[in-house]
């Protein structure tokens, strides 16, 4: 069961270091997350904790998030080096560490994976992979059918996800980080023999 203290903490910096966007997208992505969690066996309490604080370095300035990053003990690639909207996910890892004292390596994976994903990829950081993308206050063009998805199968809803991500990020001329490809490959293979 959640500590409301605890949580209370949690929102207090996010109010404070984040804009009221920000804060609103990270509370909407825990609740989508809990549901989640509570659709598929997931870790309610895990779920509703990475999905608030997954974006609590976003706003941070961008040579900062770097800063961390790389000064981490985390794998990160020399594509994610080179992608500045990538770097708020490794920094937040670690400020969950750091910043609130949190130990639980499920957690810190799915806040370090939340945009990239990644091959063999826990139940958990699926969860909050997804919670991000069709949280209530995205209204991009395809969000309706990535809701659609996640209310149908976790690993339909992932490979769609990644279909979705990977086709936007060609269409931008983006790289892709090799854990991206990994992960897609993992839901397309599930995918196949299902």
């Amino acid at each position: 069961m959640l500590d409301k203290k605890v949580i209370g903490k949690y929102k207090a910096y996010l109010k404070e270091n984040l804009s009221k966007k920000r804060y609103n997208h990270s509370v909407n992505v825990a609740g989508a997350a809990l549901e989640l969690a509570r659709k598929y066996g997931g870790d309610t309490d895990k779920a509703y904790i990475a999905g608030l604080l997954h974006d609590c370095a976003k706003e941070l300035e961008i040579g900062k998030q770097l800063e961390i990053a790389l000064t981490s003990n985390l794998d990160v690639s020399d594509i994610e080096k080179k992608a500045p909207p990538l770097y708020h996910a490794i920094a937040g890892s670690e400020l969950v560490k750091t910043e609130f004292g949190i130990t639980d390596k499920e957690i810190i994976h799915a806040v370090r994976y939340h945009t990239v994903a990644c091959k063999d990829m826990p139940v958990l950081s699926q969860i909050v992979y997804l919670a991000d993308l069709i949280s209530d206050d995205r209204d991009y063009k395809d969000v309706k059918k990535m809701r659609k998805y996640a209310d149908q199968s976790l690993e339909k809803a992932m490979f769609e996800a990644l279909r979705f991500s990977i086709s936007d990020s060609v269409t931008k001329g983006n790289s892709i980080p090799v854990c991206t490809l990994e992960a897609y490959n993992d839901f397309a293979i599930l995918m196949k023999n299902t």
